[in-house]
């Protein structure tokens, strides 16, 4: 990978990470077309700074729910109501769960045959759908403060769907987050936050892989991460404030629109099936 590749691939990453229209599919793709392979390493640890965008974001937020979390530790077993924000720590724990047992128990399959580019047109259609109907059928009256155990593990099975390229992890916890009901803005928020640790785990256990793939070098893959995370900072500001006030069938299109166009980069052979 060159210094030019890892910089288109690092504001791609940036781009795309946040809006529900896959960033590992939109990885797949551009890395294609440029000649290039970026896999699933890459894309792992190039999301490390997409998520450290998040986190610079949301960094009040975030130490205020790790500190009522931390005191709710202190009153384990006793039975008084947890803080909102100490139930907001749980919460993202407890939602995390799901992505981390199938990531691993389905790590093999991950890397390599859900990779499999008419797998993600496949992905990139039939996921629009459902966001499209979630969104244009939802009721969109719930806020977090709502948000109860079962609801946060359905946030979290959803977020596994985003280990298969072309599915998206906003756009599954958002779907989800729209079919029980809450409002955009709010699906949008928890989305980020339960993405935190998922993200970071993922991309601190595929660190090893970096090295040992010949075809990714260190020095690229941390540009890419360094520019994801600058273009993640704006996209996060930008997509918060457009959710507030607009549907999602702008993403939806894109997503039709985008499946339409790889099916034909497949067919006429531009781009693998399966990228070597």
């Amino acid at each position: 990978m060159s210094w030019l590749e890892a910089i288109i691939l690092g504001i791609t990453q940036g781009l795309t990470e946040f809006l529900p229209i896959s960033s590992s599919a939109h990885l797949s793709i551009v890395g294609q077309l440029m000649g290039s392979n970026p896999g699933a390493a890459f894309t792992a640890v190039s999301q490390l700074g997409t998520e450290t965008a998040v986190i610079l974001y949301f960094s009040k937020d975030i130490i205020r729910i790790i500190r009522a979390w931390a005191r709710s530790l202190r009153g384990f077993g006793k039975r008084q109501p947890l803080e909102p924000d100490a139930r907001m720590g749980w919460l993202v724990i407890i939602g995390s769960i799901p992505i981390v047992v199938l990531g691993l128990l389905f790590e093999d399959e991950i890397d390599t045959s859900l990779r499999n580019l008419w797998f993600t047109v496949a992905m990139l259609a039939g996921f629009g759908l459902v966001i499209w109907l979630c969104d244009r059928f939802a009721k969109t009256a719930r806020t977090l403060p709502q948000l109860g155990w079962v609801d946060g593990l359905a946030f979290g099975f959803a977020q596994a769907l985003a280990l298969i390229p072309g599915v998206s992890r906003s756009g599954a916890t958002i779907s989800a987050g729209l079919f029980m009901g809450y409002k955009r803005e709010d699906a949008t928020r928890y989305a980020f936050l339960l993405a935190i640790p998922a993200v970071f785990g993922s991309g601190l256990y595929k660190l090893k892989d970096i090295g040992a793939d010949p075809t990714v070098a260190w020095g690229p893959t941390l540009v890419a991460t360094a520019i994801a995370f600058a273009v993640g900072l704006a996209v996060i500001h930008w997509v918060l404030k457009y959710v507030s006030t607009h549907s999602f069938n702008l993403f939806v299109y894109y997503r039709w629109a985008l499946a339409a166009v790889l099916s034909v980069l497949l067919l006429t052979g531009a781009v693998q099936a399966v990228p070597q």
